[in-house]
């Protein structure tokens, strides 16, 4: 098997494999609806700690405003769907390009800042986006949120498959893009945006491309969230949500995107294990913060990605050498029979 075929068979497998097995065993009643709820939650929350990680694992910049990009492609999705008729993954499609272009919209006077900055200015457009949620009744249902009933909520099998499939092909998306020309310009620019700027590469224009594009799949993440969910209010777009995605990418490791998906998907399912402690659930979050900091400050898997390719060679290696020694055993018990 050639290099290039093993980098590309291995994962395609893997990826067929976690989408196709929890499918059919929920599809089967193996896996109850409230479990596939959670598995399902946590893909949707991998979506958007990818969006997070694209801002400010690759390009560097601290955006405290992504659930404002969440709110945006949620609403519009249910409005597409509901009011106009659209079907669900035209909705989707379109309300993820909306996003984006509000991405680009805010992107041009904030991404000139840095730092603390730019984290302000993006908070402040999180809370804007709240607060003209809540008083556009005729699209939101104000404070009191909108409900959404689509077949996700009737079929977990088909809303696993959907979210499951869509955080797939995100990630074969971006690791593909991160490996293109403008992905590597992008991690120039967050390594030392003085020396990119020195070799001919556009600061500005690179930190918007990785800015848009977090913004397209916060808008992903917030239409699949809608459909998942079936009711959502405007305080989607809060600061806490969008605290809660960043602490997603703090864990996993800034610069990775499976850390991003292995913290979104263990903490999905911390938060549910310990609902039987109420409101008190949500000192975990600081508390595995605070103890990340202490004593793995660069996450789970810092800026590296888990590789399947890598795995499978390593048990190949492993089950290759674990039958030359069983044969090599059998061969010298033969010998010291025929002694």
């Amino acid at each position: 098997m050639t290099i290039r075929l093993k980098n590309t068979l291995i994962p395609g497998i893997f990826a067929i494999l976690v989408v196709l097995i929890p499918t059919i065993l929920i599809k089967l009643g193996v896996i109850d609806a409230y479990i596939a709820q959670i598995i399902t939650m946590g893909g949707v929350n991998a979506i958007l700690a990818i969006s997070v990680n694209t801002i400010t694992g690759w390009t560097g910049q601290l955006s405290l405003g992504q659930a404002g990009f969440m709110a945006i492609g949620a609403y519009t999705t249910i409005v597409f769907t509901v009011d106009l008729g659209i079907p669900l993954p035209v909705s989707i499609a379109f309300a993820s390009v909306i996003t984006a272009f509000f991405g680009w919209l805010i992107g041009f006077p904030t991404l000139k800042l840095t730092g603390d900055y730019l984290a302000i200015v993006t908070l402040g457009f999180g809370e804007i986006i709240r607060v003209i949620l809540i008083n556009i009744k005729a699209v939101s249902g104000g404070a009191n949120g909108r409900r959404f009933t689509t077949l996700f909520a009737l079929y977990p099998w088909v809303s696993f498959l959907c979210v499951t499939g869509v955080l797939v092909m995100g990630v074969i998306f971006l690791q593909n893009f991160m490996r293109s020309s403008y992905g590597r310009a992008i991690l120039a620019v967050r390594e030392d945006e003085i020396a990119a700027n020195s070799n001919g590469i556009g600061v500005f224009q690179y930190k918007m491309v990785g800015f848009v594009t977090a913004a397209f799949v916060a808008g992903i993440g917030g239409g699949l969230y809608a459909a998942v969910i079936g009711f959502i209010k405007p305080d989607i777009a809060s600061f806490n949500k969008s605290i809660d995605y960043l602490i997603f990418v703090v864990l996993g490791g800034m610069g990775s995107i499976t850390g991003s998906i292995l913290a979104a998907y263990i903490l999905t399912y911390l938060q549910e294990l310990l609902r039987f402690l109420r409101d008190y659930r949500l000192i975990i979050y600081p508390l595995i913060l605070i103890v990340v900091m202490l004593y793995r400050p660069q996450g789970l898997l810092g800026m590296k990605e888990l590789s399947f390719v890598r795995l499978y060679t390593r048990m190949w290696k492993f089950f290759t050498r674990l039958k030359k020694t069983n044969l090599q055993t059998h061969k010298d018990y033969n010998n010291l029979n025929k002694k």
